[in-house]
């Protein structure tokens, strides 16, 4: 699989990390596109869990300020040293090899981007004190849902349930795509 020719020049690179390390499970180009425009609004540090190759942290780098860091954490250390690959000379970010848990010192965050199959211990809770006042927090990989309570493979989807009615955050759900939305939730 290629990049399309209209993405960004670091996240043709991030695709072609992925496509050496056989690594295929990323953001879609049209969350990519929602991260990098609200990447653009903030400054300070911005960071993401669950890195995979970086198509997700090329996608945010496209769209940062000069000045903001990226710092992003994966699990897997073969992909967070394929991701490490795309930014070897790049000072606004850092990758690394480690649990999500490990960036609670490095934080708060401007944005969070958030890989909804983090274990649930990275939930409402664990995740509300590493934003700052203002802060968001982008989960992607939902399918659309029509109806409440929201309904993921014939149960409730409580990920999604618990971040839409959390009181200390303006949540929505925004479709990227026909079949795929993401939820973006503002710290009040």
């Amino acid at each position: 699989m290629s990049a399309p020719p209209e993405v960004p020049a670091i996240v043709a690179r991030a695709f072609a990390v992925s496509r050496r390390a056989g690594y295929v499970s990323f953001c879609r180009n049209e969350t990519g596109r929602l991260l990098a425009t609200l990447a653009a609004t903030r400054g300070g540090t911005m960071a993401e869990f669950g890195t995979g190759c970086g198509v997700g942290t090329a996608w945010l780098r496209s769209g940062v300020r000069k000045g903001t860091q990226i710092v992003s954490a994966e699990l897997d250390a073969a992909l967070a040293t394929a991701a490490q690959e795309i930014f070897t000379d790049d000072p606004q970010v850092e990758v690394l090899a480690a649990d999500w848990s490990t960036l609670r010192d490095k934080g708060p965050y401007s944005l969070l981007f958030l890989d909804p199959s983090v274990p649930q211990d990275a939930g409402v809770e664990a995740v509300v004190d590493l934003v700052e006042p203002g802060g968001i927090v982008v989960m992607d990989d939902f399918a659309p849902c029509e109806m409440w309570p929201p309904i993921t493979a014939g149960r409730v989807d409580m990920l999604r349930e618990n971040w839409l009615t959390d009181e200390r955050f303006a949540a929505v759900e925004v479709m990227v795509a026909p079949d795929a939305s993401a939820l973006i939730a503002t710290r009040r």
